[in-house]
Parts: structure tokens; sequence; C-alpha cells
């Protein structure tokens, strides 16, 4: 049985088995509502329309939900059964705290019985998934942005940059401008620039922060100038959000008007991948090293958790 690949996002959840030529098979909302237990004598009205998020701005805020919403994508979506779990592959977001790993992993080796388990970071995945080790990632996602330099398959940490800005912030600016019109008739015109607009002058949005062009050199800019041609000129833009019509264009259009003497490029996905590879690029990535790892006897075993418990995490998945 092929290894599972889970892509876990504030919005959209994306999973499946480690098919790298293919979109992820299983893509569902994050958000779950809230159910009440049968025989409950809750008054239903007050629960009705309570919505839990289990991630929140890319990191998990709520356990408990996310293991019911795990609890479905493996045993109801991908068909596992119960005392014959497989081995599974997270994603993880940039620069996410060790604390909240070492639950994951947890989780999943005390509650779910997986037989084996790695986590690589969605930066070095998604440039994978265009056929790069090294280039820098811009992960524009529903809660966040990442902005990650890779090194031959290893993040640059001290130069990477996450904002806590993303596509649920450009909804709440789109209804904000809409509500300027008339009730009765809604004609979206400018609206439609100005929401991928704040991308590039977040001043539209109230924050006083460069735009994400300016920001992506500048992250470059604090690497070692050895490296700043191959980060630059193999950028690769991902995630929901970079999937707005015309932006990827917009970007690179702001990437030639850069002072930066070594212009952002964008890397453009080979033809043999699916279409939607911006939107999945970090699901198919991690689909691609799954074939590695696991094969090769990279990952975290339950031998080895059960020797050195969730810290192995950090040892074995970097």
């Amino acid at each position: 049985m092929e290894a599972v690949v889970v892509d876990a996002g504030s919005k959209l959840l994306k999973a499946g088995f480690a098919i790298p030529d293919q979109n992820p098979p299983l893509v569902i909302p994050t958000q779950m509502k809230k159910v009440l237990e049968e025989g409950s004598t809750v008054n239903t009205s007050t629960v009705e329309d309570i919505m839990i998020d289990p991630i929140v701005r890319g990191f998990v805020r709520d356990w408990d939900a996310m293991e019911d919403l795990l609890h479905h994508v493996l045993y109801t979506g991908l068909g596992w059964e119960m005392g014959n779990e497989g081995q599974i592959l997270f994603t993880d977001p940039l620069l996410t705290p060790k604390g909240l790993r070492e639950q994951l992993v947890q989780l999943l080796f005390e509650t779910f019985n997986v037989s084996g388990f790695y986590a690589a970071e969605q930066g070095v995945l998604s440039l994978y998934a265009v056929g790069r080790i090294s280039g820098c990632s811009v992960d524009i996602g529903h809660g966040k942005i990442d902005i990650a330099p890779v090194i031959e398959g290893a993040v640059h940490h001290i130069s990477s940059r996450r904002f806590e800005v993303g596509g649920i912030d450009l909804t709440k600016l789109l209804a904000r401008e809409l509500g300027k019109s008339n009730p009765e008739v809604i004609t979206i015109g400018r609206e439609r620039y100005i929401v991928g607009e704040a991308l590039f002058q977040p001043s539209i949005l109230g924050l006083e922060a460069n735009g994400i062009v300016e920001q992506l050199v500048h992250s470059i800019s604090t690497v070692s100038s050895e490296n700043h041609r191959q980060l630059l000129e193999n950028t690769v833009l991902c995630g929901g959000t970079s999937c707005m019509a015309g932006f990827e264009d917009r970007f690179q259009k702001e990437c030639n008007l850069s002072s930066s003497a070594i212009r952002p490029s964008l890397v453009k996905a080979p033809e043999y991948m699916p279409e939607d590879l911006t939107k999945y690029s970090a699901w198919i990535g991690g689909a691609i090293l799954a074939k590695v790892v696991f094969p090769q006897n990279q990952h975290v075993t339950k031998a080895d958790y059960d020797e050195t418990g969730p810290s192995i995490v950090h040892r074995k998945c970097f």
C-alpha cells in the first residue's frame, strides 16, 4: 500500500496516496461544523451554526477537531482499515513550532497507529514539484504567506519570512469594498483589482509593510551572495490564493521592476505535471518525496517512536 500524503491548510485539506503525477484525490474543507452527539439534551438552536477551524493561519489550533478530521480523511476518505494502518507523510508549514510537530507525531502513532511517519517543509516540497532542490518558494495561502529560500533541499530558516496575511484577509477586504456599493445592485469593477493588489501594496489592508516581491528580494538578500542568482531565478509561486486570475503575470511584472541586481524569475511547471500544480504543489512534492523516504527507511518507524518518543521527529524529519 502506498504511503498517504496529507497537506492540511487553513482552508482546504489535500490528501491521497503518493502518486506524484496527479492531483490529490481528496480535497475537502478544513473547517468543520459542530454536531451534537445522539441523545444530547443541549438546546440545538445554540450550537446549530457553530463552525470549528482545526487549523488557523497554517497551524493546528484544535487537536480534538484535527483528530476527527483525520479520522474521516484516513478511514472514510482513503479507505484505511482499523488495525492495518499504513505510512503517512505530512507537509509542514514554514516555522512550525517544535511542540506542534511533536503533538502531531504523537497523535498519529498513539491514536492512529501508523506504521511510519515523515514530515517535510512545504517550501521544499513545492520546489520538488517543479524539479528543483534549490530556489525560493512563495506560498500564499488562506491564512498566511511563507517565503522560504531553499538551498540543496533545506530551508534557510534565518532568511525565511512568515506573514499572517492571506486569502481570508483579501476576502474580508472585498466584502468591505462591496459594502460601499448600492445594496440593491452590486457592480464589481475596481474591487477585482484592489483585492490582489493588496499583496503588492499592504497599505490597502492597513498594514505598514513592504509588498510581496520586495519581501522576497529582502529575504534572499540575507542569504550568502553566492546563492542569490540560484534562489531568485528559481522562484516558485504556490498556494491557493496565488491562483487568482492574472496574479502570476502581475507578480512577474513587479519582479521585472525590482531594483535588485538579479531580478526574481518564476519557474514554469513541467508540462507533464498536473495543471493545478500551483494549487497543489506541496502535496505533489510530498508524493515525490514519499517515494524516496519510505522505501529507503529514512522515516520515523513505530520502533523509533516507542524508543525515543515524539522528539524523534526533530532528528529524522528536517
